[in-house]
This record gives structure tokens, sequence and C-alpha cells, in this order.
């Protein structure tokens, strides 16, 4: 039988997977963040690391290049998690959706009235969603990069964006309106991986369960 392939993504979800990982005996023989290499085995002789881009991990365990990977709720609320089988909130890359805007914004005032705002993004599906329940009529701008700067100047009224210690925001005198949701990431899982490969794949979930639940 084939290794099983998991599908990870270099940041601050690498840094608090790999301690899971290892728990469960599976750590990496090269440093994902130093390493050139896209292909990685472990230490694991059933278990092999792929590293992409966070928005592309559930693409490639939808379409089976990986049985597994970790992603955030974030990504597969944007990017489409159906169709795959999420047996793991990891509890890690907790952080917060919100909406934010300038400290001097009447948002109050403009929800009230009715208004209609322009919204910076890269979450354009979870911000038309959100503003969606709340009957409000929004125009969304896409962003990928420094979605602060949008609300200062000018190009968008609010932003829906990640928050985490809320920093970045207060450095720039913007401040969160709304909390959508709680951010945490997942481990995803390819259902036909799960049935061809149980033997390998049901192990290291077990494994991966046990150590969340001894971090939690």
């Amino acid at each position: 039988m084939s290794a099983l392939t998991l599908a990870l993504s270099k940041g601050r979800i690498l840094d608090e997977t790999l301690p899971l990982l290892a728990a469960a005996g599976v750590v990496p023989v090269e440093d994902p963040e130093a390493s050139r290499k896209l292909i990685l085995p472990t230490s694991h002789p059933d278990v092999r690391v792929v590293v992409v881009r966070a928005a592309d991990v559930p693409t490639y365990v939808q379409y089976g290049a990986a049985d597994a990977g970790v992603a955030g709720k974030d990504v597969l609320l944007e990017h489409g998690g159906d169709g795959l089988y999420q047996p793991l909130d990891l509890g890690i890359g907790r952080c917060r959706m919100v909406v934010a805007t300038r400290r001097t914004f009447d948002w109050n005032g403009t929800v009230q009235r009715g208004g209609r705002v322009r919204v910076a993004t890269k979450y354009v599906r979870i911000a038309r969603e959100h503003f969606a329940r709340k009957a409000m009529h929004v125009d969304v701008v896409k962003l990928y990069g420094s979605m602060e700067l949008a609300p200062l100047v000018g190009l968008a009224d609010v932003i829906v964006d990640l928050v985490s210690t809320g920093n970045t925001l207060r450095a720039n005198d913007l401040v969160a309106v709304e909390d959508i949701m709680p951010i945490s990431s997942r481990l995803i899982v390819n259902p036909g991986a799960l049935k061809i490969k149980r033997a390998t794949m049901q192990p290291l979930v077990d494994a991966l369960r046990r150590s969340t639940q001894a971090t939690s």
C-alpha cells in the first residue's frame, strides 16, 4: 500500500501542527520551513508530507493528490470543504473572523440607516454570506494583502479579515465592530483514502486526537 500523503502549508498553522504530528510519531526528516523540497519523507515509514499554499490544501485532499491535510476553517468555508471528512478540530491557529473599520466610522449609524457599504476582503464568500444574513447591501472588493490599508485610503468602508491579537488593527486606528465567527484549523481527510488506507489512516487520526486532547 502506498504511503499516506499529508498536505501542509507554511506559516503559523505549520508551526502549531508539527508538535501534534511529532506526538503522533510523525516528524518530517527536514524542516519544511527551510527545505526547498516540496515532498518530504517523515520518521513514520508510511507517511510523507507535501508543502502547498494554504488555500490549496482542500483541493489537494479533495482530488486525492493528498490523503489528508490541515486547513483553517476560513479556508474550508471560502474555498469549499464539501465532500471532505473533517474528523478533528485540532484547536490550533485560533483567531476570529471580524468586520473592522476606522475608529471614526459610524458603523452603527450606517447599519441602522441601511446604507450601502464597500467591503474589502480576500474572503469574498464569507463576507457576502455574512452581510446577506444581515440583509445589508454591500459591494465587495477582493484584495490579497494588507486589508487594513483599504479603509485608511478610502478604498473601502470596512474590511472582513482574520484577527488574532488585534495589534495591527490598533496600530492603524481600526476597530473590530462585529465578530463573524471563531476560526481554528481542522484535520481534513479524503473519504476514499480513509476507506482504502484505513489501516494507516485511522491510527494516525486517533493519535492526532490524543495529542490534541493532551495539549488542550
